[in-house]
């Protein structure tokens, strides 16, 4: 019963997340590039405690749940930059590339900060730390993980988010357009012929 408890808590604190997102970006989809690193956070997570010879416990998934709300953190940095260097008239690609060349050391040292401020919690032998080790590493490795993947991921993603947008409006363009029927000197609507 506490892990599905637990697993409603995390449903509703991606949708709040979603609707935190969605309300400043003014966007649907840039909230999910941003979000799509979750995932891979929570492959980092359970890859951590592999390394470290971890089980996986409800503790463990206290740390995945507060790991959500983490990562996204690096996409979010990512994504605003590239938003203002659209903003500023910047090609998608330029902007992309710029985001990603401008903020890749700011997005690597907060990871790293975290993981090395986490590593002392990790590596302590006290039985009291024993129950946090576990929400440790999930966070941790979940961090380092996503880091990477944000650093490629993001900026695919929002180039792909980009083209699917042009083809909906190209698309969109050559259906709105009514087709005419031309008789003599008189343009008729197909509709009404």
């Amino acid at each position: 019963i506490a892990i599905m408890d637990l697993l409603m808590g995390a449903i509703a604190s991606l949708f709040v997340i979603y609707t935190l997102l969605a309300i400043p970006l003014k966007s649907y989809s840039q909230p999910l590039i941003i979000m799509s690193v979750i995932p891979f956070g929570v492959i980092g997570a359970i890859f951590g405690h592999f390394v470290m010879g971890l089980s996986l416990s409800i503790l463990s998934m206290f740390g995945i749940v507060a790991l959500i709300g983490v990562v996204v953190n690096d996409s979010l940095v990512m994504v605003d930059f590239v938003n203002q260097a659209r903003a500023r008239g910047h090609a998608i690609k330029h902007a992309v590339v710029e985001a990603g060349t401008s903020r890749f050391r700011a997005i690597i040292l907060t990871s790293l900060t975290t993981f090395f401020g986490l590593v002392p919690i990790m590596m302590e032998t006290s039985l009291q730390a024993q129950i946090l080790i576990p929400m440790a590493a999930s966070i941790a490795f979940g961090i380092l993980f996503s880091t990477v993947i944000t650093l490629f991921l993001v900026p695919a993603l929002y180039i792909i988010g980009s083209d699917i947008s042009r083809a909906k409006q190209y698309l969109g363009s050559l259906y709105s357009k009514e087709p005419t029927v031309t008789t003599g000197d008189v343009q008729l609507d197909e509709t009404t012929s």
